[in-house]
């Protein structure tokens, strides 16, 4: 059975149908750097994301990026909200808020909501072939949805995904070199023979609390956690190794304290499989 959210529940996309897509994660015991590709100049994917902390390790080797679809205007998502926090502080897992925008309209405009991840969410579902976009949305590893509220079904999907060849396989690192993020990629063997992903920084809110005014939350406070706040591609994957600079000031703001770096089979617009991730505390 399909995992649906049927009102009062969970709210479904009813607009035009929205497609975006992704897939990837990395995992990866963290190592001195010492050979980097500058990265001077930033195309148009999505905006600007992360900072990394002071030579500290990332956690190592995650099993999962787990990511939140999420929205202010919906009365069933804090429980899900809620398991986000519970979730992030496994440091086996890599959890992540996107909150969406398309219920804006309904009254209350979500404060935290990104256009790029309604896209991304809708994405998922074009790459999966089926029509299910709603709220509260997991998506495991790029690849399987879950009702956000149902925990078991979260923890269900991580150990499905892993049975997968590749997934959350590829070492992956984060350092502070000066006024510069380094990010080092490893080559792995379990990923496919052909393997093309693309490499992603993300800047990390660790805990947002929204006083609601209006709409089905309204008078209530809720907590974010992890809130992605920006997005930025830094590079391709191809198998092998890489490593990337970003310069601090390129992608720091307000309210960032940590950072996640995820390593994605396929592309923005056709995601795959998580492939690898890490994840930093600022401070």
């Amino acid at each position: 059975m399909k995992n649906r959210l049927p009102a009062p529940e969970g709210r479904r996309n009813q607009a035009p149908q929205v497609i975006g897509t992704m897939r990837a994660s990395l995992g990866f015991s963290m190592t001195a750097m010492m050979a980097y590709s500058c990265i001077s100049r930033w195309s148009g994917a999505l905006g600007v994301c992360a900072i990394v902390a002071i030579i500290r390790p990332a956690h190592a080797d995650p099993r999962a990026v787990v990511e939140l679809f999420t929205s202010q205007g919906c009365s069933s998502c804090p429980p899900a909200d809620k398991i986000i926090g519970d979730l992030a502080k496994d440091p086996s897992i890599i959890a992540l808020s996107m909150p969406i925008d398309y219920w804006d309209y309904l009254g209350w405009k979500d404060t935290l909501a990104d256009s790029r991840f309604s896209a991304r969410q809708k994405a998922y579902s074009r790459m999966r072939g089926d029509r299910d976009v709603y709220t509260p949305q997991v998506v495991v590893n790029g690849s399987v949805h879950v009702i956000g509220s149902d925990r078991a079904g979260i923890e269900g999907a991580i150990g499905d995904t892993r049975k997968a060849d590749g997934v959350m396989s590829v070492p992956v690192s984060m350092t502070l070199a000066g006024k510069q993020i380094a990010v080092s990629v490893g080559a792995s063997g379990e990923a496919p023979t052909e393997a093309h992903g693309e490499v992603w920084l993300c800047s990390i809110s660790k805990a947002v609390p929204i006083s609601i005014g209006r709409g089905e939350n309204s008078g209530r406070e809720v907590t974010y956690y992890n809130v992605v706040r920006n997005l930025l591609k830094i590079g391709d994957w191809n198998g092998g190794s890489g490593n990337w600079t970003v310069p601090l000031e390129n992608i720091s703001r307000d309210g960032v304290d940590a950072a996640v770096v995820y390593v994605q089979d396929g592309s923005r617009d056709k995601p795959g499989p998580m492939l690898g991730a890490a994840y930093t505390s600022l401070r």
